[in-house]
């Protein structure tokens, strides 16, 4: 007759219970020196989902049509293509990645060739994962146009791109083509172990190519398990009215979108933004 062992074979680990407020690897418990069996597959599976995340392409043709549907316009997205030919290439140079080929440069210089005004600029961008942006585009644009339709200022929003291969950097450019005040870059952030799907939103305000990354205003996370779509939205049109305001983005520009005072609540020229330089 064989002995049942006194102790179990799995030593669980008192800090597990932090799991239900993190998704940050802790508590993991432990069987003899390594970890338990779930444990190890849960992490390799998340290894492998963020792999994906940065080599999956970027449905292009399934994200218009998907546009199209959710925004209510009659004209798609404008494809547009970095110069990293390739993956592998976007990869390797991360510089090509930051401005458009040659084709595709005038393909955007003949539709904005009116040289008409635009207030914004919405540029979609593959970025490091495809999938956040495949997901969560669709949905924050969805609800950030009607906070545009419904707000009580004029918008007028140049026509939406879509970038294939494409850096954070390349919406200066797109936004400079588009004669657009501002830029909106919505690109797919670097996959963490447990956020293949992030979505990160850059506004930068008077676009031109060469800028520097201080011109920013950066809101990350954008994801079902993560900032949620509402929040962001209402964060980055608060932003936008603000700079729409001030004419200054980045270091600049201070995030008040947590205030109890937001702009438009008082009087003009009441409330003062003493991080904002004169």
């Amino acid at each position: 007759m064989v002995d049942k062992p006194t102790s179990p074979i799995v030593v669980e680990n008192p800090w597990e219970r932090l799991n239900a407020f993190t998704d940050a690897r802790i508590g993991l418990g432990r069987a003899g020196i390594s970890l338990p069996t779930s444990k190890l597959l849960a992490f390799q599976l998340a290894h492998a989902q963020a792999q994906d995340a940065v080599h999956t392409p970027l449905d292009v043709d399934a994200l218009a049509a998907e546009l199209t549907a959710a925004l209510e316009v009659s004209e798609a997205p404008i494809r547009l293509h970095s110069h990293a030919q390739d993956r592998a290439m976007y990869l390797q140079r991360p510089d090509y990645g930051r401005r458009l080929n040659d084709e595709t440069r005038e393909q955007l210089q003949q539709a904005a060739a009116s040289q008409q005004r635009y207030d914004l600029a919405v540029v979609i961008v593959d970025g490091l994962s495809a999938l956040a942006v495949q997901q969560n585009s669709a949905p924050f644009l969805s609800t950030l146009y009607q906070m545009f339709n419904s707000d009580a200022a004029d918008w007028q929003l140049a026509p939406l791109t879509i970038v294939e291969q494409g850096r954070v950097a390349i919406g200066d450019e797109i936004g400079a083509l588009l004669n657009a005040d501002a830029v909106l870059v919505m690109i797919g952030e670097r996959p963490g172990l447990s956020s293949p799907d992030s979505l990160g939103l850059y506004m930068t305000w008077a676009p031109k190519p060469g800028l520097k990354d201080d011109r920013r205003n950066c809101i990350s996370n954008v994801r079902p398990a993560g900032l949620q779509i509402e929040e962001a939205a209402r964060r980055f049109f608060l932003l936008l009215k603000e700079a729409r305001q001030l004419k200054v983005s980045g270091v600049k520009l201070k995030d008040r979108s947590e205030d109890d005072v937001l702009e438009g609540d008082a009087a003009p020229g009441s409330i003062r933004n003493f991080l904002v330089a004169d």
